[in-house]
């Protein structure tokens, strides 16, 4: 456990209550339990769950869930609690994501993300992606185009958080 009380681990069934309800406050068309649980047994996929303790024991702080297909990172999901935004558990989910992923052989990671979700894209910024192209409509629940963005992991810092992104001046109000 990190000094700040976050520990960032594989998913656990017992996470799905809590998961879903981050999910349903961050995104207008939220996964179902079945797509999360489908998500659990795809061989591609992988979920990191950041679990930040408290008086009770520990509770969902954030999730990401992402595809490792050859060479790739594809993000599909990251969110974290509204009461714990801006405290920088989103970076640490990506960067851990980057991280166990690069022995693997992950060269690049590539994802969509709203383009009115500007505080996800600054995050993404910070990490190297920048904008390869655009999806029109993409997101049929509200009918926003999405923006794929894109790292090549050979230019994202062996470490992976950027330094304006550790332990403090964070930006994670990205749902």
């Amino acid at each position: 456990m990190d000094h700040d009380g976050l520990t960032i681990g594989e998913y656990e069934e017992g996470d799905l209550v809590e998961i879903l309800e981050i999910e349903k406050d961050s995104f207008p068309t939220p996964w179902s339990p079945g797509l999360f649980r489908s998500e659990r047994t795809n061989p591609l996929s992988r979920m990191l769950v950041g679990r930040a303790a408290h008086a009770q024991g520990t509770a969902v702080a954030g999730y990401i869930v992402f595809w490792r297909v050859a060479d790739e990172i594809h993000l599909h999901n990251i969110a974290v609690r509204r009461d714990l935004r801006k405290g920088g558990i989103a970076s640490r989910l990506l960067s851990k994501a980057i991280r166990d992923s690069r022995p693997e052989g992950a060269r690049w990671v590539t994802l969509e993300v709203r383009r009115s979700n500007l505080p996800a894209q600054k995050l993404y910024e910070k990490f190297g992606f920048s904008i390869r192209g655009v999806r029109r409509a993409y997101y049929t629940d509200t009918g926003d185009d999405a923006l794929i963005m894109s790292a090549d992991l050979g230019r994202v810092p062996s470490e992976a958080v950027p330094p304006s992104e550790q332990r403090g001046a964070q930006n994670d109000n990205i749902a």
